[in-house]
């Protein structure tokens, strides 16, 4: 329930808190300064709750939003963790949030599992390399496979872990570099490297590696399955995102070249910059968001079926993150620069509703709870913010598109 991050009484949160981070310190003699202990438990702990701000200012700013989006949306976070030895790399994936309600996050060597229902953290895994890092984490999105989680590495590691009894359950071989990005489709694991190739593995066939994309020249930094698992999309640090059909694979597969190489449907090369904030609209087929870096920082709209640019707004700041409502038309994204904040926008005007500030770096990754209403951002200040910002109830009689309501149920609309 929408409730399940805030589950914690007030009176017990206040004996629960602790100072604020200070993240406005230079990341890497943070992260260089110390090694955490991988075996304390209580890496990720509750720092404050945000007080209420009242006052005629915030009373005119609330009136003012409740008018424009039919809501009230705080613009203070929720609830703060602490999140020590995570590692401010812009390639780097290191947020997931399963349908079992946990946060799983990598921080430097380590993957952490949160628990939104009962606040409680615990160590799943420790790298045995001490110059390795966690690059990537996805928790598997079928129901069957919910307790195992994929872990990608700096020095090329691809692992399978089951939650339950925490243990490695299997481990992946191809890529050469870094395993920046991963994404799910039923029970098969894509991922994406620094070498600039996505590798396809069924994590239940003996021998896993079912299919390579080539289409990139550097570093793969965003992958995103659409959620009728027939579309990926993949950013680079080449500045283009590709589109790859999944019947290619399929082909593949039951071809007797197995393993050969997949091309892209198609490349879109409109970006200036590394694109490694992909979201696919789960309410409208073939709407894709990608986000451009630090010389780039727009938000661009695609038609898939066609490769087609729809829109392009240009946001002022690198572009680390994206994530779509899943029953309005807004999307937010996160940034780097300044301010350092996220930004959440209504589709498809792009004219912004509001501005979610209090990290001290750029946020790197964001994830929604599987109700869909919180929002967890991910920062270079080594902190978890987490925001109610999406409304978690869905339209009554029609989603935000004007798709009727019993349409919800077919194939592949969410």
């Amino acid at each position: 329930m929408k409730g399940a991050l805030l589950n914690i009484p007030h009176e017990e949160l206040s004996t629960r808190m602790l100072p604020i981070h200070q993240g406005n310190q230079d990341s890497s003699q943070a992260n260089s300064s110390y090694r955490m202990d991988p075996y304390a438990l209580d890496q990720l702990r509750v720092l404050e709750k945000s007080p209420n701000r009242k006052g005629a200012h915030a009373f005119s700013s609330t009136r003012s939003l409740v008018h424009k989006v039919g809501r009230n949306i705080p613009s203070l976070p929720t609830r703060m963790l602490d999140a020590p030895g995570m590692v401010d790399d812009f390639y780097a994936n290191i947020l997931s949030w399963g349908g079992n309600n946990v946060l799983a996050i990598g921080l430097g060597e380590s993957v952490y599992l949160w628990d939104a229902m009962s606040g409680d953290a615990k160590l799943l895994l420790t790298l045995e390399d001490v110059d390795d890092y966690v690059t990537s984490v996805s928790w598997a999105t079928t129901p069957a496979d919910s307790h195992c989680i994929a872990v990608g590495t700096k020095k090329s590691s691809l692992q399978l872990w089951d939650a339950n009894v925490g243990k490695k359950v299997r481990s992946f071989d191809g890529h050469s570099s870094h395993v920046g990005s991963l994404s799910w489709n039923q029970h098969f694991l894509s991922s994406g490297g620094g070498d600039s190739t996505i590798l396809q593995h069924d994590i239940g066939a003996p021998t896993s590696h079912v299919a390579t994309y080539t289409g990139h020249t550097q570093g793969i930094c965003g992958l995103k399955w659409n959620d009728e698992g027939t579309t990926l999309a993949s950013g680079g640090n080449d500045n283009i995102v590709c589109l790859w059909d999944a019947a290619m694979s399929r082909r593949d597969r039951n071809s007797p070249r197995s393993m050969g190489s997949i091309s892209p449907q198609f490349v879109l090369t409109d970006h200036t910059a590394a694109a490694k904030a992909l979201a696919w609209c789960p309410l409208k087929r073939g709407l894709l968001a990608s986000g451009g870096g630090e010389d780039d920082g727009t938000i661009k709209f695609w038609n898939t079926n066609t490769g087609s640019l729809q829109n392009s707004i240009n946001t002022g700041s690198q572009v680390c993150s994206l994530l779509w409502s899943k029953h309005r038309k807004e999307i937010c994204s996160s940034h780097g620069g300044s301010e350092n904040q996220l930004s959440l926008w209504q589709y498809p005007t792009m004219s912004k509703i509001q501005d979610f500030k209090g990290h001290q770096a750029r946020v790197l990754n964001m994830e929604q709870s599987p109700e869909s209403g919180f929002v967890v951002s991910a920062s270079a200040d080594e902190t978890l913010h987490f925001w109610d910002m999406f409304d978690s109830s869905a339209p009554k009689e029609k989603d935000c598109f004007g798709v009727k309501k019993f349409m919800m149920g077919m194939p592949g609309i969410r």
